[in-house]
C-alpha cells in the first residue's frame, strides 16, 4: 500500500475542526456568496510586491503515512520583512457580529498556508492576517497575528494527527476495493442481449472523458450495465467516484440493489444513498437548530466518530444503515449523509445534489470532479426538473405575513417585508383585469427589495431568533435571488394575479446552457432512458455537443411478445366528452373474456375519472383500481400489490400518464398483462408551455414539438414500457388516438410498436355516434 495521503489544506483543516463544539464555518457559509467578487476586490488592493493566488505545498511524515498538503492561499504579503498569508472570506451576514475567534478553521487555514511557505522557503516567522467582507456594503474587517515556524509546525502536526485514522481507514478501504473491483466479474452468469453493447459504450465514454447519450429498452438491465463499467474505471484508476443520479425513489433502490449484487459477488465500495432532509428527519417538525434538536446540538463533537465508525463497518450505506448509526452517535441523518457522501467511492442521490445551484454539493472540489462521472439515470426526466430547479418564484401573501408578525419585534424586518410587499401591491395595479404578464426584463427593482429583507432576515436568524416563517421565506428569497443572477435571454418574468393573490416567476425557458455550466468539470456524464427519442432533442436540451457519443441499443424482446392495437378516436379536448363511452367499451373489448390485470393511463386526472364512471356503468363486475391526486406511500404500495400474478379475476387500473405508476415501476410476469394509453400525452396547454414554444421557434427549433409532441409522447413511451419487462413478459398495448397515425407522432414510436393491428374507422365513428 503506498503510503502517501494527498490533501488539500481545506479538506485537511475542515476535517480536524470539525470536533471539540467548533464550527467549521464552512456549513453554516451557505450565505457567503459572491466569494470570487470579493477575493479580487481584496487582492486588487494588494501592494506591488504581494502576490495572489500563491500554489503551496509540503510533505509531512506521520505515523508511516506521509501527507503531501498543498492549497492555494489568497493572498501572500510583504511587510517590513514580514511574510504574511491573507485568508480572504466573504459573507452575506452582518460582519460586526465575527470576532477574531469566531471561526478558528479560518486560522488554521491560514497557518498551515503559513508553515508550507515558512518549511519551503526557511522562514523563522510569519504573519497572519483574517479579511473578512461583507458582500453586500463591501465593508472589511481584519484580524491580525504572528507565530513562529516551530509553532505552526506543531499546530501543523496536531492536525495532521486528529486527521491520520481517518486517512488511514481510507487507505485501506482504497486498496481493499480497487484489489476486489480488479477481481469482480460481471455478476451475472451471460450479458443479456444489448447489454454488452451499453456496458461498453459507458466504459469508453468514461475513458475518453466524453459525455454519452444513451437509448436502451426496459429490460435489458440499464442500471448494472451503467454501474459496473463505471465501478470497473474506478478500480482502474480512471475514476474516483461515481454519482448515480435519479428522479424518483424506486430506480435509486436499483441502484442500491445492484450495489448489493456486486457487493454479495465480492466488491467492496463505499456506497451511500442520499435521502430528502424531509424524509428522514428524526424530529416531528424540521426545524435544524441546537435549541430545537438534540441531533443538531453538538453536531460537531460527534461527527468525525461517526464517520469513522460507519466507514470501516460498513459498504453499503442506505437510508437505514444512515439512520441507524446516525440514532448511535447522536447526529444528523441528514447532515451525517452529507458529510459521509464527500468521501464515499459511489453516491446515489438526486439530480439537484449536482444540478441545482440551491442544493448541489458545493464542497465538490474542482480536482474531484475531473475524476469523477456522472450516471443519469432516467434522463428523460431532466429537461423539465432542470427548468424547475433553474426557475424561481414568490409570492404577496409570504411577505404580507411576516410583515404583520414581526411589527412588533423587529422593526428592520417588517419594514423590509412590507416593502416588498408593497411591490407586488403595485404590481396588481399595474395588472387591472389581466390575470397573467410576461416580461423579458428582470425585475431589478423586486432583487433589491429582496437583498434589503434577506440581510434583515439573515441578522434575526443568526442571532438565533426568527420563526419557520421567516426561514422559509428568507430560503425562499435567497433562492429567488440565486435565480436572478442566473438571468438573461432564456428567462421570462412571469406575473400571475388570482384570487390568492400576486406571484412573480422567473421562468427559464432554456436550461440547456445552465445544465452545461452545472455539469462543467466532470470527467464524463452518461445520461440515459429507454424512451431518449428523439436522440437529437435530448441532446439539446442536456447539454449536449458535437463531440457527444450516442448510443441506441434495439429491444432484445421478440415481435410476438407483445400485440399491439391501434384505435384512431380523437381524444382532443373538444372531443372528449363524447369519447367516454367507445374508449369505456374499448377497454372492455380488450379484457373480455380474458382474465388479468390491465393499466389504463390518461392524460389528466378529469379525463380518467369520467371514463371510469362510464366503465363502471358498463361494466359493474370488474375490479378496478382508481389513482388518486394525493397517495401515501402505503397508498401506493396497496395500489401496486393488487396487481398479483395469481389474481384469478381481471383487475383495471386506472392512472395518469406521466404519474407515479407510469414510470419507474416493475410488475414482471401476469402481474401485468396488458396497458392502454389514451391520448398523446401532450402538456396541458398553457402559459408556461406557450412561452416555450415561441421560444424555441424564436431560436430555429419546432416550438409545438419542443414544447409540447417531444415530452408528451416521452409520457406514452413510458406507460406503454410498463408491459414487456423481461424475456418472458407477453402482453396486450393498445394505442387510443387518431394522431398515431400521423408522421408527427408515428416516427417517436419505438420499432416494435409499429407493427400494430388497426382498428376499422367506420367502428370507431359508430361508437363516436352512439
Amino acid at each position: 500500500m503506498s503510503n502517501s495521503v494527498p490533501i488539500s489544506v481545506r479538506s485537511l483543516v475542515e476535517y480536524a475542526f470539525r470536533s471539540g463544539s467548533i464550527d467549521s464555518g464552512f456549513r453554516t457559509s451557505a450565505a457567503l456568496t459572491e466569494g470570487t467578487k470579493a477575493h479580487q476586490k481584496v487582492q486588487r488592493q494588494y501592494g506591488e510586491h504581494d502576490q495572489k493566488e500563491v500554489y503551496l505545498s509540503a510533505e509531512l511524515a506521520w505515523d508511516g503515512l506521509v501527507f503531501a498538503i498543498d492549497g492555494r492561499c489568497d493572498g501572500l504579503l510583504q511587510h517590513e520583512g514580514l511574510v504574511t498569508i491573507d485568508e480572504i472570506k466573504s459573507t452575506s451576514g452582518d460582519i460586526a457580529r465575527i470576532e477574531e475567534d469566531t471561526y478558528p478553521v479560518h486560522w488554521a487555514q491560514a497557518k498551515c498556508y503559513a508553515y508550507m511557505y515558512a518549511k519551503e522557503h526557511g522562514v523563522d516567522r510569519m504573519g497572519l492576517q483574517l479579511t473578512y467582507v461583507e458582500v453586500e456594503s463591501e465593508a472589511q474587517k481584519r484580524f491580525k497575528a504572528e507565530a513562529s515556524f516551530e509553532e505552526l509546525e506543531r499546530f501543523v502536526l496536531d492536525v495532521v494527527r486528529r486527521f491520520a485514522p481517518y486517512a488511514r481507514m481510507r487507505k485501506e478501504h482504497e486498496q481493499a476495493r480497487d484489489c476486489s473491483i480488479r477481481e469482480l466479474a460481471f455478476p451475472f452468469d451471460n450479458y443479456r442481449e444489448g447489454q454488452r453493447k451499453l456496458a461498453g459504450a459507458v466504459y469508453k465514454s468514461i475513458a475518453k472523458g466524453n459525455m454519452l447519450f444513451a437509448k436502451a429498452p426496459t429490460g435489458i438491465g440499464k442500471t448494472m450495465s451503467t454501474l459496473f463499467p463505471a465501478v470497473k474505471a474506478i478500480g482502474e484508476g480512471v475514476l474516483q467516484r461515481l454519482f448515480y443520479l435519479t428522479a424518483k425513489t424506486i430506480t435509486r433502490t436499483a441502484a442500491e440493489e445492484a450495489c448489493a449484487i456486486m457487493q454479495a459477488r465480492g466488491l467492496k465500495l463505499h456506497a451511500i444513498t442520499i435521502t430528502a432532509k424531509e424524509k428522514v428527519c428524526f424530529q416531528d417538525e424540521v426545524r435544524c437548530t441546537k435549541e430545537h434538536c438534540e441531533y443538531a446540538d453538538g453536531y460537531y463533537d460527534r461527527i468525525n466518530e461517526a464517520l469513522l465508525d460507519i466507514q470501516t463497518q460498513e459498504t453499503l450505506m442506505t437510508r437505514g444503515v444512515i439512520e441507524h448509526y446516525a440514532r448511535k452517535h447522536c447526529v444528523c441523518p441528514f447532515e451525517f449523509s452529507l458529510d459521509a457522501a464527500y468521501a464515499a467511492d459511489a453516491v446515489i442521490c438526486d439530480y439537484n445534489y449536482i444540478f441545482d445551484p440551491r442544493a448541489s454539493l458545493k464542497r465538490q472540489f474542482e480536482e474531484q470532479k475531473r475524476h469523477t462521472a456522472l450516471l443519469v439515470d432516467e434522463a428523460h426526466n431532466l429537461v423539465d426538473r432542470a427548468r424547475e430547479m433553474y426557475s424561481s418564484s414568490l409570492g404577496k401573501a409570504d411577505f404580507l405575513a411576516v410583515q404583520r408578525e414581526f411589527k412588533a419585534v423587529n422593526p428592520d424586518i417588517h419594514a423590509a417585508a412590507k416593502a416588498v410587499n408593497a411591490y407586488f401591491i403595485a404590481l396588481r395595479k399595474q395588472l387591472g383585469e389581466r390575470r397573467y404578464h410576461v416580461d423579458s426584463s428582470l425585475p431589478e427593482a423586486l432583487v433589491a427589495l429582496l437583498e434589503a429583507f434577506v440581510k434583515a432576515a439573515e441578522r434575526e436568524l443568526s442571532g438565533g431568533g426568527g420563526t419557520n416563517g421567516l426561514l422559509e421565506l428568507y430560503f425562499s428569497a435567497q433562492a429567488f435571488l440565486r435565480t436572478a443572477k442566473l438571468y438573461d435571454e432564456r428567462y421570462v418574468t412571469c406575473v400571475e394575479s388570482d384570487r390568492s393573490g400576486v406571484r412573480l416567476k422567473l421562468f427559464c425557458l432554456d436550461p440547456s446552457h445552465l445544465l452545461g455550466h452545472m455539469g462543467k468539470g466532470f470527467r464524463s456524464q452518461v445520461l440515459f432512458s429507454a424512451t431518449l427519442s428523439p436522440l437529437s432533442y435530448y441532446m439539446d436540451m442536456l447539454g449536449g455537443d458535437a463531440e457527444s457519443y450516442t448510443v441506441t441499443v434495439p429491444s432484445p424482446f421478440s415481435k410476438d411478445q407483445l400485440e399491439v392495437t391501434l384505435q384512431p378516436l380523437s381524444t382532443r379536448y373538444a372531443d372528449r366528452e363524447r369519447s367516454r363511452v367507445p374508449i369505456a367499451e374499448a377497454i372492455r373489448q380488450m379484457i373480455d373474456g380474458r382474465t388479468g390485470n390491465v393499466l389504463v393511463f390518461f392524460p389528466s386526472y378529469e379525463y380518467m375519472n369520467n371514463v371510469v364512471e362510464k366503465f363502471v356503468e358498463q361494466s359493474p363486475e370488474v375490479k378496478i383500481q382508481v389513482q388518486q391526486t394525493v397517495m401515501s406511500e402505503a397508498e401506493r404500495e396497496q395500489f401496486l400489490a393488487a396487481f398479483d400474478a395469481g389474481n384469478e379475476d381481471t383487475l383495471v387500473g386506472f392512472a395518469v400518464m406521466g404519474g407515479i405508476f407510469s414510470e419507474g415501476i416493475d410488475l414482471v410476469g401476469e402481474r401485468l398483462n396488458g396497458v392502454v394509453v389514451v391520448g398523446v400525452g401532450l402538456p396541458q396547454v398553457g402559459l408556461e408551455r406557450n412561452l416555450i414554444k415561441e421560444y424555441m421557434d424564436r431560436t430555429g427549433k419546432n416550438g409545438f414539438d419542443y414544447a409540447y409532441v417531444y415530452p408528451g409522447m416521452n409520457k406514452v413511451l413510458q406507460a406503454g414500457g410498463r408491459l414487456i419487462r423481461s424475456e418472458t413478459d407477453r402482453g396486450r398495448l393498445l394505442l387510443i388516438d387518431d394522431r398515431y397515425l400521423q408522421r408527427q407522432y408515428q416516427r417517436l414510436l419505438p420499432d416494435e410498436w409499429k407493427d400494430y393491428t388497426l382498428l376499422r374507422p367506420a367502428a370507431v365513428q359508430q361508437q363516436m355516434e352512439q
